[in-house]
């Protein structure tokens, strides 16, 4: 739908009715007969003295906060009569004329039963007040409050009800009771009172029964359900030129009022919102979509100042020439604070949904499009919840962010209700579809697997993917159960597609080698490769998890799969052909770096997944990628015993049958064993030899065979060398990456300065320390894996 069709549906739904937020009605305090318990009848009007001897029946009052239910005079100032005291008796008449009233002017349904119940009979005397608040809902049929202000002389006092930035004030009277009806969303407060005693009994509006409203004339629904078809049907235009995308396939329409996850129920909207979601949800019927009822958080940001720092071009005409979006306001309005200026962006969160019969109230995080979303009340014309003012940024300039809650209508077409809870909820639609093909209707649950292709990597995988390993491993599961059940390849290609294999884990391998079986080795092997490598462009292709995870699963997991049938033989030979593949390169990315401290600490993280290739390769028969893995291992220069050893401690722990077997672990040792002992035959450094070895790396420039020269010089222990400050910057870098015994210090002297270079006697001792610890490592050997080394 375009811009102008979404308007066009606003202003429809937004109709010419109006209806009232609050209402105010006076009655003869005759019409009331109040009884306090401890003092008898109160006679109105209600004088000083017996106001006076109300308090001493009463109690601070207290409020409500999240969960709790505080007392704090700063926020609440005012006296609570115990309600189990109080009993109020009203002419039948006027009470019942009194709750009709109320509920046309409220715009409530009429075929709706309204009552009143009791809450709190209250006294405020000079210096108490209440701060602005909204009323908790004390019953699933709760709509609004009435307040009831006894006659009496006060003065200040007022109750101030809001709704969007409408306001009205309630003064009460000297002679007659005033009834101050108001929806329970909306804001108000209790004034300071200056003199006197404002006497008050609030009650809470409960709806019960019939609450269904009219559905407007046959011309009007055809309107909206012409509008949603176009809506459904009109590709989005891409911001940046290009095709257009796909159609919407949501449209949400927020609503006036607020509401709570308590009070998000059809028959309890308020006010125009309800005349104006009936219409909506009878067009979306005939449209052939469903209506929701959701809570959204939506988010807005624009260019902002303090009121008190104006700048006059702010207040030209937009640099962007006409907006026509009237979602926000144009530029230059006030909030008293700040100067606000042109939409920037606005962010749109579903948080809560319901069920299309209005239960069922769930949960979700779920983003929406702005070019799905509609209002026939702009959300800049709400009061927000919270705001931040940031300053210059760079990318923008000032700018406001404001916060709102707000409820709304989400319709979709009936087709794609399953598409659209499924983004929300990935594993309910898993789930669903297992259930689908379980029950029989396998066609079924092929063609709803199909309607997640657009969206689901992004369900998936992406920002709102659980981080959680075990829960993303619960998913994984169901996504192996669901791509099983719908019995066709692409389809469970699809499904699996945004897993990484780092969510396989060995009780999986009965169903995946099942599956295996089913779909073929061309399908196994493809998505195998798919886990191991994600999806081009995914930031995650590996990192901490995936070491961790060859070691821990690897042998478990292929061992299972080979004991499945052919299909699972197939899938484990796949992994352990990736996961060599995988670690052969970590391997050679270590051996890379010029840093040897950096690189025998990643060789030794990566000497588990290395004991588990071997030992997983074993388990599966797989004999010719056990020698390509003990050959590259072999191959690799004289630091790899690093990599042996731990490799070698960690196959230690293994049942000896596995690690004598046909792993290959024999092999590393003897290789490993030949290494030491051909460098503990080296003779020792003979005290006078100050000589150091510099690999020769990737560079070969003056500089380094400069330096190269000093160290090889086997009596030199300085060299002064004045070179300007980025040469001295390469040799400081060649140095600390090689971790040479030589200190490098600059000379801040003449021009250029002069870098110091001097040989220590770490020289020495560290050559003395790797020998012992050689030594150590090949006693150890000699232990546990004497007959593969002698």
């Amino acid at each position: 739908m375009s811009t102008a069709a979404r308007k066009r549906l606003a202003r429809t739904l937004r109709g010419d009715e109006q209806t009232a937020f609050s209402v105010e009605l006076t009655a003869a305090a005759g019409h009331l007969e109040l009884e306090v318990e401890g003092f008898g009848p109160v006679r109105l009007p209600v004088t000083p003295a017996k106001a006076r001897k109300l308090i001493g029946l009463g109690q601070p009052a207290r409020f409500g906060r999240g969960e709790e239910t505080l007392t704090d005079p700063d926020v609440r100032d005012t006296w609570e009569i115990p309600t189990r005291l109080v009993r109020a008796s009203w002419d039948d008449v006027m009470l019942t004329d009194v709750l009709a009233t109320v509920k046309e002017e409220l715009g409530l349904p009429t075929r709706a039963a309204l009552t009143a119940e009791l809450h709190s009979l209250l006294v405020y005397e000079a210096d108490q007040f209440f701060l602005p608040h909204q009323d908790s809902e004390k019953d699933d049929s709760m709509v609004g409050t009435l307040v009831v202000t006894l006659p009496s002389a006060f003065t200040g006092g007022e109750l101030v009800v809001g709704h969007n930035e409408e306001r009205e004030a309630y003064r009460g009277s000297k002679k007659e009771l005033s009834l101050v009806a108001f929806y329970a969303d909306c804001r108000h407060e209790v004034l300071r009172v200056q003199s006197g005693y404002r006497i008050t009994l609030t009650y809470n509006l409960l709806l019960h029964g019939n609450a269904s409203r009219p559905e407007g004339d046959d011309g009007t629904v055809a309107e909206v359900a012409d509008l949603l078809r176009e809506h459904f049907s009109t590709p989005v235009p891409r911001y940046y030129g290009g095709p257009a995308a796909d159609p919407p396939n949501r449209l949400v329409y927020l609503l006036d009022h607020e509401y709570t996850p308590r009070g998000l129920i059809w028959r309890r909207l308020k006010g125009a919102d309800a005349r104006r979601v009936s219409l909506l949800r009878t067009a979306a019927g005939q449209a052939g979509g469903e209506a929701i009822l959701a809570l959204a958080d939506v988010r807005t940001t624009h260019g902002a100042f303090p009121a008190h720092e104006r700048h006059d071009y702010w207040d030209q005409k937009s640099w962007y020439g006409d907006d026509d979006d009237d979602d926000e306001p144009a530029g230059g309005e006030t909030d008293g604070e700040y100067d606000i200026q042109d939409l920037i962006d606005s962010e749109f969160t579903l948080t809560h949904w319901t069920g299309p019969d209005g239960t069922r109230l769930e949960e979700t995080t779920l983003p929406v499009d702005g070019t799905q979303v509609c209002a026939s009340t702009p959300t800049g014309a709400l009061t927000p919840y919270s705001s931040e003012y940031e300053g210059y940024m760079g990318n923008y300039g000032n700018t406001l962010d404001r916060w709102y809650h707000r409820a709304a209508v989400v319709v979709w077409p009936r087709e794609q209700a399953f598409a659209n809870r499924a983004e929300a909820s990935p594993s309910w639609a898993l789930d669903e579809i297992a259930a689908m093909a379980s029950a029989g209707d396998v066609p079924g649950a092929r063609g709803a697997a199909l309607t997640l292709a657009p969206f689901w990597d992004t369900a998936v995988a992406g920002p709102r993917a659980p981080q959680d390993h075990d829960q993303a491993s619960q998913i994984f599961a169901s996504a192996l159960r669901a791509a099983d059940a719908v019995a066709d390849a692409p389809t469970a290609a699809m499904l699996l597609h945004p897993f990484r294999i780092d969510d396989l884990d060995h009780g999986q391998a009965d169903s995946f080698g099942k599956m295996a079986g089913r779909y073929g080795q061309p399908w196994t092997a493809e998505q195998v490769r798919t886990w191991f490598a994600g999806k081009p462009g995914w930031t995650y292709v590996g990192g901490p998890e995936r070491p961790r995870w060859i070691a821990d699963q690897l042998p478990g997991l292929c061992a299972r799969l080979q004991a499945s049938g052919p299909g699972g033989a197939v899938a484990a030979q796949q992994l352990v052909e990736l996961a060599w593949e995988w670690t052969a390169k970590d391997i050679s990315a270590a051996f890379a770096s010029p840093w040897p401290s950096r690189r025998d600490e990643k060789l030794g993280e990566l000497a588990r997944p290395l004991a588990a290739v071997l030992t997983a390769a074993a388990a599966i028969g797989a004999a010719s990628r056990r020698d390509i893995v003990c050959g590259f291992v072999r191959a690799q220069g004289d630091a790899v015993t690093a990599l042996e050893m731990s490799a070698l401690r960690a196959a230690a722990k293994l049942p000896r049958a596995a690690a004598r077997g046909e792993a290959g672990f024999g092999d590393l040792a003897a290789d490993c064993a030949a290494r030491l002992r051909a460098r503990l035959a080296r003779p020792l450094r003979a005290s006078g030899d100050w000589s150091v070895e510099l690999s020769a790396g990737t560079c070969d420039c003056e500089l380094c065979r400069t330096l190269r020269r000093f160290l090889e010089d086997k009596t030199r222990r300085t060299l002064e060398w004045p070179i300007a400050k980025e040469r001295r910057q390469h040799v400081h870098t060649r140095i600390d990456a090689a971790e040479l015994p030589v200190t490098h210090v600059t000379r801040r002297q003449g021009s250029p300065y002069t870098l110091v270079l001097h040989k220590t006697d770490a020289l020495f001792t560290g050559e003395l320390q790797a020998r012992d610890k050689d030594e150590a490592d090949l006693t150890w050997l000699a232990a546990h894996w004497g007959s593969d080394i002698d």
